[in-house]
């Protein structure tokens, strides 16, 4: 799907008020209510917005650690990357899984109540966890940042 100037524009803004009324997003970016609902759905159905979801602070319910840890596998086979990346789905803590290139085959997010949590998430799921030759932790200490949103470069340049 071809984005124009308008297209980026709702993006952008449903990034970051995605509870935004119709009414208000169609007069910022100065068309009709029911063409930016067109719009909209336009961008929905083609998986240009795949979802909407509350961001939620993570200490504010609990997960104060969190951690990225860098997971080597035995073997690098497809049948050993898709079972692993199939058996992450169901672990809540890891926020996530993206196979990579380089010194390890996975880096995972993950998100804990506490270090001894983050023991027991190592001991009891991650070490199980199928193909898993090694692990590397990094703890995080503060996050400087930490942005959910992106647009393309185009519409940064038209809105200023």
């Amino acid at each position: 799907m071809k984005l124009d100037s308008t297209d980026r524009r709702i993006l952008e803004i449903l990034q970051h008020e995605a509870r935004i009324p119709n009414v208000e997003l169609a007069r910022r970016i100065e068309i009709s209510p029911p063409a930016t609902l067109e719009r909209v759905k336009k961008l929905e159905k083609a998986g240009v917005i795949r979802r909407y979801a509350a961001l939620l602070d993570p200490a504010r319910v609990g997960l104060r650690t969190h951690t990225f840890v860098e997971v080597s596998l035995l073997t690098h086979t497809q049948e050993s990357v898709t079972e692993f990346a199939e058996a992450t789905r169901a672990v809540d803590e890891i926020m996530e899984c993206h196979h990579l290139t380089g010194d390890a085959d996975f880096l995972l997010k993950i998100a804990v109540a506490d270090i001894p949590a983050y023991e027991q998430l190592v001991l009891k799921r991650l070490t199980h966890l199928p193909h898993v030759a090694k692990l590397k932790t990094m703890v995080v200490l503060s996050t400087l940042k930490n942005e959910t949103a992106f647009i393309p470069e185009e519409a940064r340049d038209e809105s200023n």
